[in-house]
């Protein structure tokens, strides 16, 4: 399989990129980048930070499902202010929010992505597999 620095990234419609990427946890970078380049493209520049952590966490639960063939990691923009980053995979495994404790070595992914998000995440069961979602929303610039 070739390695997550080695996988072009694949643009779609104007509004939506996506690319498959190997389940390894240096694929969350190639990740990244996508992200990262998509937002910058749409002049959503506010998001990138939290965008480039809902997609570090939602490749990372993929890359530890023990999957063999490849996930599909896309950004799309749904409005003027809101993109959505999906990370479709082969398990059928849902993700959740647990209360990890203050010692606890992991488990917190969820919670920080439900944070970034105000809750407006969520995953869909599928054939083979699922996809997670997760929308971030720009703050309005209105002068109310």
């Amino acid at each position: 399989m070739t390695a997550a620095a080695e996988v072009p990234v694949r643009s779609g419609a104007a509004d939506c990129a996506s690319v498959l990427l190997p389940y390894e946890p240096r694929s969350a970078a190639v990740a990244r980048r996508l992200v990262h380049t998509a937002l910058l493209g749409w002049e959503l520049e506010d998001l990138v930070d939290a965008a480039a952590l809902v997609v570090s966490e939602l490749v990372g639960n993929s890359a530890k499902t023990g999957c063999r063939l490849e996930m599909a990691v896309t950004v799309a923009r749904i409005t003027d202010r809101c993109v959505r980053i999906s990370v479709r995979d082969g398990s059928r495994i849902l993700p959740c929010l647990i209360d990890a404790g203050p010692a606890a070595e992991c488990g917190r992914g969820m919670a920080l992505v439900h944070h970034l998000t105000g809750g407006h995440w969520g995953a869909t069961p599928e054939p083979y597999g699922k996809t997670v979602h997760a929308d971030l929303r720009t703050r309005s610039t209105d002068a109310g």
